[in-house]
């Protein structure tokens, strides 16, 4: 029985709220969702970012793209569909984390808009923070880290994202990462930036 034709479900609502968390906590909950090609840096800057929060005594967790499919989106390929669903159970999770008062990041390739735009849903409004890790794909074609592009230049992946499937860069990205141009531990000072200008560091 899917979710939407469940009739025995009730939301319970906690005597902790979120923002007694966030109090406790020092600051505000908030998911932070990296998104662009494989290659691009996602990963490392948002690794770079969690450990420069988690020194300042802020509470976070990282959600990564192969950490998630290892669990709990193993029975998942890479179809548009399967891709569609990985970003939506993503994004439940990360709702809740940030629901729990973390700085909640996230580095997935998440190529679709649509995808991404119901995640922001999922979150709600001011808690959803789209920052857009921009690379060229001749850059994350000679990074490569992961050997996947070539793999998919020689047919051996199908459906690789920028190469025989579509990236859909965000629109109006709250932040945009130039990784062509920077390097990792300057892109991660400006998220941490940021974070303060905008008021997430403070409960």
């Amino acid at each position: 029985m899917s979710s939407n034709s469940a009739t025995n479900i009730t939301w319970h609502g906690h005597q902790v709220s979120r923002a007694e968390r966030e109090r406790l906590n020092g600051h505000r909950g908030v998911v932070l969702w990296f998104t662009g090609l494989s290659g691009a840096g996602k990963s490392s800057v948002a690794n770079a970012v969690d450990g420069l929060l988690h020194a300042r005594g802020v509470h976070t967790y990282l959600l990564d793209g192969d950490n998630v499919r290892h669990g709990l989106n193993n029975n998942l390929g890479f179809s548009a569909a399967d891709r569609s669903e990985n970003i939506r159970r993503i994004g439940e999770v990360a709702r809740l984390m940030a629901d729990a008062g973390l700085v909640t990041l996230s580095a997935f390739i998440s190529p679709y808009r649509a995808d991404r735009d119901r995640v922001r849903s999922i979150v709600g409004d001011g808690g959803f923070v789209e920052i857009l890790v921009q690379a060229s794909l001749e850059t994350c074609e000679a990074r490569d880290p992961k050997g996947l592009y070539r793999k998919a230049r020689a047919g051996e992946i199908k459906d690789f994202t920028g190469i025989d499937a579509p990236y859909e860069p965000p629109l109006a990205p709250e932040l945009v990462l130039d990784s062509d141009l920077r390097d990792v531990a300057t892109l991660a000072a400006e998220v941490v930036t940021f974070l303060e200008r905008n008021g997430y560091l403070a409960a």
